[in-house]
C-alpha cells in the first residue's frame, strides 16, 4: 500500500514514499525535493555471514543520465563504474548509518540509491542520506535510530537550508550534515575561512531541520512499518573474559605506553601470542575468535583508562599537544613545488604541477558539466604502514581524502584571471600513524608556495579525537592511529589564520552535542594556529617567481570579432603559429588568448604573430609591408597578416615611371604609409608619403 509524508522544509517539500516500487527489497523508500527524485532500497541477507567480526554493510549511490533527459557520452552509451563524486556521495551515506546498527548484526545488508529524476537546481546528495535511513527504518532490518542529512549555505549572513546549485555557487559555506533528533553524527564542509562561532551555528540551524525529517521517517515507519529481525546477542563466557583480562591487562597497560608506533604494535602482539599459549594451546578457531574479541576491548579499556584517569596519551603527549612537526621544500629538482610535510609518524611528499588549459579535467555527471582546473589526488600505498599488498586503482577511501584536502586548499587559490594555471597536487603517503589527510593538507599548502602560486594564505589541518565514557570526557588534539580506531570520533579541521576552509566529522558514538563540538572546534584552532606556525619557520609565503621547469602563460585580449581572424578556416591560422613558435595557444570566447611556453622568445613570437592578426589599419600610420601581386596600375603589399593594400602607381615614388616593376618586384619589403581606408574596407597605401616622412625625419636629425 502507498504511503507517503511530506515535510516542510523552509516553504520547500520533501516528500518521503513508500509500498509501492521494490517491493521485493526489505524496505524501498522514494524521497522527492522538488523535481529531483532518489530512489532507495535496503535489503538485508537472510542469514549471519559466518566468520566475521565486523557489520558487512555495502552502500552504492549510482546516478541514472536520463534522469536529466540525457544519454550517457562515450562509445557503450550506458552508465558504467560509479565516478569520484558517486563515490564521495557513498560515502557520505555510509558514514552516518553505519553506527546506528547493533553491534552483534553480521547480516550482509545493502543499501542501493539510484538518482531517477533530476531538475539541475536540487542536490540529491543530502536526500539519499534521508533515504537510507527511511528505507531502513520501515524494514525488517534491525535500525531503530533514524537519521537525517542537509545540506546548508550561507549568503550575505543568512543561512540557507538544501541550497540550489545557484544559491550554493554564492554561498561561502557549504555545509552537509547528518544526525539524529538528539545529536549530529556526520559534517562535511567547504567554507570560506568561516569562524568556530559561524559554523557553529550553522550546525544548530541544520539540525533543527533534521529534526523534522526524522520526525518524518518516525511517521512512515509508523504507517507501513515492518516488525523488526531480533539480533541475538552472544554472551562471553563471563569466567573466561575475567580470566583473560587479568592475564592481558598489566602487559598492555605497559604496551600502551610505548611512544613508538612500531614498538608498541610489536609488544601489542607479544602480549596476543602469550594469551593464546596459554588459553588456547590446540588452536581452537572458535575460541580463538573469543580470545581475540576479549584482547580487543581489553586493549580498548586501557587505552581509554589512561586517557581519561591519567590523562596521558599512548606516546606520552597531553590531550592538546601536537606532535613535533618538521618541513621541507624544494626537495624533488624538476617539479614545479614540492613538500615534505612530517608530523611524528605519519609524512607525506606532496608535489604541484601546473599546467595550460588543456590540462584541465573535463566532468561531466548530473550536478556539473564542464572542466575543472584545479585537482588533488591522494595516495596511500601499503608500505607506509609497513604492510604487503598490491597497488591498485584509488578506494573509496583515497578518494574521499584527496577531495576532503582539495576542499581545504582550494579557497585560497587565486582566481583563473590573476593565475590562467590548471593546478594538480599530488600527495604520496610515506608513513602513517594518524591523519594523513591532514598532512596532506599542510603539505599541499606548502608545495603550492614552493611552486610560486600566489595563494591567500597558508592552511593547515588537524585531526580531533575523543574518548567519552559517561560523564568522563577527553577532546584529543592530533590524533594517532590507534586513538582513531579505538576512540569515539575523528574530528578533522583545515582552514588559515582567520578561519576555517573545511571540516569532517564521523563519530562512532549515537552522536555529538553541540557544547562538545564547540570545545573541539575551540582546541582544533588552538592546533591549526601551531602548525601554521610550524610550517611558516620552513615557508612563509608563496615564492616570488615559479620553477624554471613550469610553462610561462602570457594572457592577451584580443577583440571579439577578431578570433576567428587568430583562428583561420578550420584552425588552420593558429595550427601555423603553433608550429612555427612551438607554444601552446588557448582562445576563450571573451576574446582571452592564453599563451604558454617553456621558452620566453618564442612567447614573444606568437604574441607579436596574433596582435599583428588583430591589429586594425590606421590611416596616417606607416607599415613595412611585402610586395605580393604586380599589376599594370599599381602593386598590392600586405602591411599586416591577412591584409593587403594598394599602392597605386602613381604614388611609387615622386618621378613618373612607365612600368611599377621599373621601381619594385615582388617579394620586396619596402615602407608605405596609408592614406585612406575607405567605407568598403578597402586601404589605399603610399610608398611616395613614406619616403617622404623618412627623408624629412632625416632631415630633422
Amino acid at each position: 500500500m502507498q504511503q507517503q509524508v511530506e515535510i516542510d522544509l523552509d516553504g520547500k517539500t520533501l516528500t518521503l514514499e513508500s509500498g509501492w516500487l521494490a517491493k521485493q527489497a526489505n524496505g524501498c523508500v522514494v524521497v522527492r525535493y522538488g523535481d529531483t527524485m532518489v530512489l532507495v532500497s535496503a535489503t538485508m541477507a537472510k542469514s549471519e555471514r559466518e566468520g566475521i567480526d565486523f557489520f558487512p554493510l555495502t552502500v552504492d549511490y549510482r546516478e541514472k543520465t536520463y534522469a536529466a533527459g540525457r544519454i550517457p557520452g562515450g562509445y557503450l552509451k550506458r552508465e558504467t563504474r560509479p565516478g569520484d563524486m558517486e563515490t564521495l556521495i557513498c560515502r557520505l551515506i555510509d558514514r552516518p548509518i553505519r553506527p546506528m546498527f547493533p553491534k552483534a548484526f553480521r547480516n550482509e545488508t545493502q543499501i542501493v540509491c539510484f538518482v531517477v529524476s533530476h531538475d539541475q537546481e536540487n542536490s540529491p546528495d543530502v536526500n539519499a542520506i534521508s533515504g537510507a535511513s527511511a528505507a531502513l527504518l520501515v524494514s525488517d532490518i534491525p535500525f531503530e535510530k533514524p537519521v537525517a542529512g542537509v545540506r546548508v549555505g550561507r549568503k550575505d549572513g543568512a543561512f540557507i537550508i538544501n541550497p540550489t546549485y545557484e544559491e550554493t555557487q554564492a554561498s561561502d559555506l557549504s555545509l552537509i550534515m547528518a544526525g539524529t533528533a538528539d545529536a549530529i553524527v556526520m559534517v562535511e564542509a567547504g567554507a570560506n575561512e568561516l569562524s568556530e562561532e559561524v559554523m557553529m551555528s550553522a550546525l544548530e540551524f541544520g539540525h533543527g531541520y533534521i529534526k523534522k525529517i526524522v520526525e518524518g521517517q518516525i511517521k512512515l515507519r509508523e504507517m507501513i512499518g515492518k516488525k523488526k529481525l531480533v539480533v541475538e546477542v552472544v554472551e562471553t563466557d563471563s569466567e573466561l573474559t575475567g580470566k583473560v583480562t587479568k592475564a592481558v591487562r598489566p602487559g598492555l597497560a605497559d604496551a600502551m605506553r610505548i611512544a613508538g608506533k612500531q614498538e608498541r604494535s610489536d609488544a601489542t602482539a607479544q602480549v596476543k601470542e602469550a594469551m593464546t599459549a596459554q588459553f588456547n594451546p590446540d588452536g581452537d578457531e572458535d575460541l580463538q575468535a573469543t580470545l581475540d574479541g576479549i584482547f580487543h576491548d581489553v586493549e580498548k579499556e586501557a587505552m581509554r583508562s589512561m586517557i581519561l584517569d591519567e590523562k596521558k596519551r599512548i606516546d606520552g603527549r597531553i590531550l592538546n599537544e601536537v606532535r613535533p612537526i618538521t618541513c621541507q621544500v624544494g626537495y624533488l629538482p624538476r617539479v614545479h613545488g614540492s613538500s615534505i610535510f612530517t608530523r611524528g609518524e605519519t609524512q607525506a611528499l606532496v608535489t604541484t604541477t601546473l599546467g595550460t588549459s588543456s590540462d584541465e579535467q573535463r566532468m561531466d555527471n548530473l550536478e556539473f558539466k564542464g572542466t575543472k582546473t584545479f585537482m588533488l589526488h591522494y595516495n596511500f600505498p601499503a608500505f607506509c604502514t609497513g604492510e604487503v599488498k598490491f597497488l591498485t586503482g584509488p578506494g573509496r577511501r583515497e578518494i574521499g581524502h584527496g577531495m576532503l584536502a582539495e576542499r581545504a586548499l582550494s579557497p585560497m587559490l587565486p582566481d583563473k584571471e590573476t593565475f590562467p594555471y590548471t593546478i594538480r597536487i599530488v600527495s604520496d603517503i610515506l608513513e602513517s600513524n594518524g591523519s594523513s589527510s591532514m598532512a596532506s593538507v599542510c603539505g599541499g599548502s606548502l608545495s603550492l608556495m614552493d611552486a610560486g602560486v600566489p595563494i591567500k594564505a597558508a592552511v593547515a589541518g588537524i585531526a580531533m579525537g575523543l574518548i567519552k565514557e559517561d560523564d568522563r570526557v577527553a577532546i584529543l588534539s592530533d590524533i594517532l592511529g590507534t586513538e582513531d580506531h579505538l576512540g569515539d570520533m575523528d574530528f578533522k579541521v583545515a582552514g588559515t589564520r582567520n578561519g576555517i576552509t573545511a571540516l569532517q566529522m564521523d563519530i562512532k558514538i549515537e552522536g555529538l552535542t553541540p557544547a562538545l563540538m564547540a570545545t573541539a572546534l575551540e582546541q582544533a584552532k588552538e592546533g591549526r594556529l601551531h602548525i601554521l606556525d610550524e610550517m611558516a619557520k620552513t615557508l612563509a609565503t608563496s615564492r616570488p617567481e615559479m620553477s624554471k621547469y613550469a610553462p610561462r602563460i602570457t594572457t592577451i585580449k584580443v577583440p571579439v570579432d577578431k578570433i576567428r581572424d587568430v583562428i583561420g578556416p578550420g584552425g588552420k591560422v593558429i595550427r601555423g603559429i603553433i608550429d612555427r613558435t612551438g607554444v601552446s595557444i588557448d582562445i576563450n570566447d571573451d576574446g582571452t588568448v592564453n599563451i604558454a611556453s617553456h621558452d620566453e622568445e618564442a612567447s614573444k613570437s606568437a604574441i607579436k604573430i596574433i596582435q599583428d592578426l588583430v591589429q586594425e589599419v590606421e590611416v596616417g600610420k606607416t607599415y613595412m609591408g611585402k610586395v605580393k601581386k604586380i599589376m599594370d596600375f599599381g602593386a598590392f603589399v600586405e602591411i599586416l597578416p591577412g591584409t593587403d593594400g594598394l599602392v597605386h602607381i602613381s604614388q611609387i615614388c615622386d618621378r613618373r615611371i612607365q612600368k611599377v616593376r621599373d621601381e619594385i618586384q615582388e617579394g620586396d619589403e619596402i615602407m608605405v604609409k596609408v592614406i585612406d581606408v575607405d567605407r568598403n574596407g578597402k586601404v589605399k597605401l603610399s610608398r611616395k608619403e613614406a619616403m617622404r616622412d623618412e627623408a624629412a625625419a632625416a632631415a630633422t636629425h
